[in-house]
């Protein structure tokens, strides 16, 4: 019983990192400040004419839409896009002690491409590189192909996109340094670098959903733990 109770003990210890982890992304998603691709422009170039170009930085979030002369095309479907994740993952089965079949499954390979794009809304566009992101994305291919050889059942074989003109939220922070204005990964870590295909409020109501029913497994485990 006392090894039951570490288990869930440890289970909420794991959750209790993960709520707040949540939290922090639903107060970036609030904090972020509310621009458009000419305001980010405008501003650039007014910090610039004052004290110089390099030094603006600001967290920000935006609603555009993506595009790019030059796409990524994504494994196998050949799908153009700016960022594609592509996985093979492996089905196999094994016997327990008693003998009974299980079926596992373990990742055998992975590929994830992304390159910079510019995100188009109503007033003009701003260039996003999109490394180190918390990418949203659509799943083009889920594919199990069999394969028999011994334990082995055959590979699964996904593909998943951020596709072009697609619209899409960005948080994440812009700044000047490289003389081009550009949104990219947050230097301060609890400013979280987000591209959805949610909008704010669609993307803050998931986010505020998940860390309260996170919050209340998470007391569940810590209560039947320490039971």
């Amino acid at each position: 019983m006392k090894i039951i109770g570490i288990i869930f003990l440890a289970i909420g210890v794991i959750l209790f990192f993960i709520q707040r982890g949540q939290k922090q992304k639903l107060f970036s998603i609030k904090s972020a400040r509310t621009i458009t691709a000419a305001e980010l422009q405008e501003t650039a170039g007014a910090v610039a004419a004052e004290i110089g170009g390099g030094s603006w930085r600001d967290y920000v979030k935006l609603w555009g839409r993506v595009t790019i002369e030059q796409p990524l095309y994504s494994d196998q479907k050949k799908a153009p896009c700016v960022h594609f994740v592509s996985k093979v993952t492996r089905e196999y089965e094994t016997k327990d002690d008693e003998g009974k079949v299980q079926q596992k499954s373990e990742q055998v390979s992975q590929n994830r491409q992304s390159i910079a794009f510019w995100l188009h809304d109503r007033t003009g566009k701003i260039k996003v590189n999109p490394d180190g992101a918390a990418i949203e994305t659509i799943e083009i291919l889920n594919e199990f192909r069999p394969q028999r050889s011994g334990e082995t059942r055959g590979y699964r074989h996904t593909v998943s996109v951020l596709r072009l003109d697609r619209e899409v939220l960005v948080v994440g922070a812009v700044s000047d340094l490289t003389g081009e204005v550009i949104i990219g990964k947050p230097v301060k870590s609890d400013h979280h670098y987000l591209i959805s295909l949610k909008d704010e409020e669609m993307l803050a109501s998931a986010t505020a959903r998940s860390a309260k029913n996170i919050f209340f497994i998470m007391i569940g485990c810590f209560a039947i733990g320490i039971i």
